[in-house]
């Protein structure tokens, strides 16, 4: 009876984890919300740092997620899941942008034109957000350069060459000529200059008081004119407007001046290969090790973003030990083919060592010296730290399993949801070593329902057990950061 209440009880607590654990994941899921969404592509010329799950943002609110990335005909595509309250409409663009300086990439939209057609389910983004690259700035650079080296160009030979010094002489000479024929004009007048002058002291005599006044408003106008163009300060302290703005305008002639010559001579040196930015255009080893630079900056971050953090949680039930064993395994995972896992094992069989002690007596019942061995269980935590290098559908495991050395072996089938996983450890604990076989299905996403036998080849302590395993990765945990409680 006491069998089965305990029986009861195990059961009662696996129903209660499951459903806890179904519910935690449903938590950390990015992709909750999304399901009852709808599905767009489109084709980005360079997906690198962006992985499925990946967030997918619209001005800094997420609105869905990325759902696969693949090769179509040499392209690279992504498929995104939408959540159904962010449509996107015909005008809409995709483009990815970085979360830091070495983290993930997420992909961005723009929603396009409310009032434009709505792209359907299973709809194609067309239109691309153009990030900056060192490549376009550069190119502009060029092209700025390449102006100003044209207009210094075109002054030199308009101003600076023989044709211009001779058309400005030219001009000079036709300056001198008119003031010639204008003094010849002056002789050939005195007459009617002279007739001119007595009339106007005719009128001047009889108009002497309107005269007399208008002079008065003539020296009032040229004391306003002086005033403007005086270099002194005037009477408000400030120094004659027309003056002022002739110096600016002097002043600005002189720096733009000064400016074209620098550019010139900065064009001059880049068209020689002088300077940083000379050879960086004219010396290809140089550019080539720029670019080596480039690249190796790019893969290192490329390898970081790609560094998945996966954490275990695992409890089995052993039904003749009648016990729980209690597993967290925390997986580092550089590439798809290979990982490191560190694990910590609660077994309440504890942790057993074995030592080997030479006594020496003088007991006659006993030899004078023999060795005996000390076997002694603890309830300390075991222990494992593996390699793990995966080929094909088989994956091998080596290192320290559960405080001892071992090895294993995994097979991995129907799309990695179905897995075998036989570990063999313990050696030296007792005569055998201990061969363990479980098989695991993950019937819900990220949640592994297992079954196995441990101690295989030992009759007395073999065992039957059945467990629960939630299996989550460094995405799920970014996901549910934003939503932990602050201090």
């Amino acid at each position: 009876m006491a069998e089965l209440r305990d029986a009861v009880k195990v059961g009662a607590m696996t129903l209660l984890l499951g459903g806890a654990l179904y519910f935690g994941y449903r938590f950390v899921s990015r992709t909750a919300g999304v399901g009852d969404g709808y599905g767009v592509w489109a084709y980005i010329p360079d997906v690198t740092g962006v992985a499925p799950n990946s967030r997918v943002m619209i001005s800094g609110v997420q609105v869905g997620v990325v759902d696969k990335i693949w090769l179509d005909e040499g392209k690279a595509r992504v498929d995104i899941r939408m959540r159904p309250d962010f449509p996107l409409f015909d005008d809409a663009a995709v483009g990815k942008r970085a979360a830091s300086f070495i983290g993930e990439y997420y992909i961005v939209l723009t929603p396009g034109t409310t009032g434009k057609e709505q792209i359907p389910d299973g709809g194609q983004v067309k239109y691309l957000l153009e990030d900056a690259t060192l490549q376009s700035l550069q190119e502009q650079a060029r092209d700025i350069l390449s102006d100003v080296k044209a207009v210094t160009k075109s002054l030199a030979g308009s101003v600076g060459s023989d044709k211009g010094e001779k058309q400005i002489a030219e001009i000079l000479a036709n300056i001198a000529d008119v003031t010639a024929q204008l003094a010849e004009a002056v002789k050939d007048s005195r007459g009617d200059v002279r007739d001119a002058l007595r009339n106007v002291a005719s009128i001047t005599a009889q108009s002497q008081p309107e005269l007399l006044a208008i002079l008065k408003n003539v020296r009032e106008a040229t004391e306003d004119v002086k005033q403007l163009l005086s270099g002194k300060d005037g009477a408000d302290g400030k120094s004659g407007e027309l003056r002022s703005t002739i110096e600016r305008v002097n002043r600005a002639s002189d720096s733009l001046e000064s400016l074209l010559e620098h550019a010139d001579n900065v064009a001059e040196r880049i068209d020689k290969g002088e300077g940083t930015v000379g050879r960086l255009t004219k010396d290809e080893t140089l550019i080539n090790e720029v670019e080596s630079v480039v690249e190796n900056v790019s893969d290192f971050v490329g390898g970081l973003s790609r560094l998945q953090t996966i954490v275990g949680l695992r409890t089995d039930y052993n039904f003749l030990a009648n016990s729980i064993k209690s597993y967290v395994e925390l997986r580092l995972q550089p590439q798809e083919d290979y990982y490191y896992m560190v694990q910590i094992v609660d077994d309440p069989r504890g942790n057993t060592k074995f030592e080997q002690v030479d006594v020496d007596t003088t007991n006659p019942a006993y030899p004078p010296h023999y060795r005996e061995t000390r076997v002694t269980t603890t309830n300390d935590f075991r222990v494992s730290v593996q390699f793990a290098k995966r080929i094909g559908p088989f994956t091998g495991r080596f290192g320290i399993l559960e405080s001892t050395g071992g090895i294993g072996l995994d097979v991995h089938l129907l799309d990695d949801r179905f897995e075998l996983r036989q570990d063999l450890f313990g050696f030296g604990e007792q005569l055998e070593p201990r061969w363990r076989i479980a098989l695991s299905y993950e019937f819900l996403k990220k949640l592994w329902l297992l079954g196995g036998v441990d101690n295989i080849l030992s009759g007395d302590r073999r065992d039957y057990f059945f467990g629960l395993q939630l299996r989550f990765n460094d995405t799920d945990l970014k996901s549910v950061l934003p939503f932990a409680p602050g201090p």
